[in-house]
């Protein structure tokens, strides 16, 4: 474990360094991120509470709201899974798989990428590795101790992101194989363990109209139609396949088909990959999936695929290669944010411009009063709310009227009513109200808002309420 170390904290080290010089903008996603850690709670609008909570203990022992706190952890995060996944490797495989598995994961460009943005597959990933690792000792030894502690670290990954279900499924085919039985007592265990884990998490969606489950539906999308097959798209699928190669690098994951279909070198693992893989090819075949949708079958994926490369020096090699270069290639976009392969848009556009714009917002406000402000954009609503912390303003979204709140600033921040005189509107075109307010322009920098064409305009609440 000594060299895999070293190679995860030199990796993890260099990471925080580039993260400092980080010259984007904190993400829609991230933003909402960050408030929910302002607020302690057992669950949030669409994601588990985990991220919040990890983003508000970092920026509160930080005492620093700043971007590179509330990023950090991602890049400890992954190498932490890496090191995780490494100990696995060297139990079921050998020393040499250790440090490889330690070097392949750390180097993949989704692990790259989360340690740029924080997300919640980041946060989900050394949990559910962990839960891999105790699952493979509980196979070894039969001790109730692993299946204890396989059923924490899983309800951890759970409270993080509700794909950790896929781990479950697993334990369920692996125990197909003779070799991969628990026993009933510690399946018992295990899920005892998970639901005592979660239970907070879902206690609080009882009691709030199962807000994050139905989001997850609302992404899934099909299961809300009268019939699954309408929105069939089985190019969606072959996308989303061919996407895997850019998230787990094109070696990595071709090594990974490889080793699933060669039986011997799968057995064991095949059970924690194909499930998410098979899921989530599903889901873009019947609507639509995003690439990191199936992060989760890439822990025990890198097992399986340093198996298959462990004796294919020069593939291995052109395996760090390519993702060593986009791990290299990453941290420098978000520093030299003005490269553009066009000339004209910039390639990180979406995380530009959001703090400049809030800024232009907060200044109107002031400039008037210190007016309200009230929006209807998502993206919006989250800068004002991270980038206008320290402004005093206060900030609505739209009430939501006979209708579930479509996002956590309707559930949490909606317009109240009996609300009285001037607010300001951040919208695309006027609202309707007699006389016709006047745009006040807000320049987009050429950033994440250059494409929206939207304007401050000063009115009278009651207008809103009519509307």
């Amino acid at each position: 474990m000594r060299p895999a170390l070293g190679i995860v904290l030199g990796v993890t080290a260099l990471r925080w360094l580039l993260l400092a010089f980080d010259a984007t903008d904190l993400y829609v996603d991230e933003a909402q991120y960050w408030l929910w850690g302002q607020e302690f709670a057992f669950g949030y609008y669409s994601k588990p509470p985990l991220i919040g909570w990890l983003i508000g203990a970092v920026t509160t022992l930080a005492g620093s709201d700043s971007v590179f706190w509330v990023r950090m952890p991602g890049a400890a995060l992954h190498g932490a899974t890496a090191l995780i996944l490494a100990a696995w490797a060297a139990r079921r495989l050998d020393g040499r798989a250790a440090v490889l598995v330690a070097a392949v994961y750390v180097t993949l460009p989704m692990a790259a990428l989360g340690s740029l943005l924080i997300s919640t597959d980041t946060v989900m990933a050394p949990f559910f590795a962990a839960a891999l690792y105790f699952h493979h000792r509980l196979t070894e030894t039969r001790s109730r101790r692993f299946a204890l502690l396989a059923g924490l670290a899983i309800g951890v990954a759970f409270m993080a992101k509700y794909a950790a279900i896929y781990f479950l499924i697993g334990v369920a085919l692996a125990a197909l194989r003779r070799e991969g039985r628990i026993g009933w007592v510690n399946a018992g265990l295990l899920l005892l363990a998970f639901a005592v884990v979660i239970s907070p998490n879902i206690v609080w969606n009882l009691n709030h109209q199962l807000t994050t489950f139905s989001h997850t539906a609302d992404n899934v999308g099909w299961v809300r139609q009268d019939n699954p097959l309408a929105a069939l798209h089985p190019m969606g699928a072959v996308e989303f396949l061919l996407s895997q190669f850019a998230v787990a690098g094109p070696v990595v994951f071709g090594a990974l088909l490889i080793g699933l279909w060669q039986p011997g070198r799968g057995a064991g693992l095949w059970p924690f990959i194909v499930p998410p893989l098979a899921v989530v090819t599903v889901q873009a075949l019947l609507g639509e999936a995003q690439a990191n949708w199936a992060v989760a079958a890439f822990f025990a994926g890198s097992l399986l695929a340093v198996a298959v490369l462990s004796g294919h020096r020069r593939w291995i090699t052109a395996s760090f290669v390519v993702n060593g270069a986009i791990a290299v290639i990453m941290p420098l976009l978000v520093i030299f944010t003005d490269i553009s392969l066009d000339g004209k848009v910039k390639l990180l556009d979406r995380q530009l411009g959001r703090a400049s714009f809030t800024n232009q917002i907060i200044a109107i406000s002031r400039q008037n009063g210190n007016l309200p402000i009230y929006t209807d954009n998502r993206d919006i609503l989250a800068d004002l709310f991270y980038t206008g912390r320290d402004a005093g303003l206060t900030v609505y979204a739209t009430a939501p009227k006979g209708r579930r709140p479509e996002n956590h600033y309707e559930q949490r921040y909606p317009l109240p009513d009996g609300l009285s005189g001037p607010i300001l509107v951040i919208a695309t075109t006027p609202p309707d109200c007699t006389p016709t307010p006047t745009p006040i322009a807000l320049d987009p920098m050429g950033g994440a808002y250059s494409k929206w064409g939207r304007a401050a305009y000063i009115v009278d609440v009651g207008c809103l309420y009519a509307d």
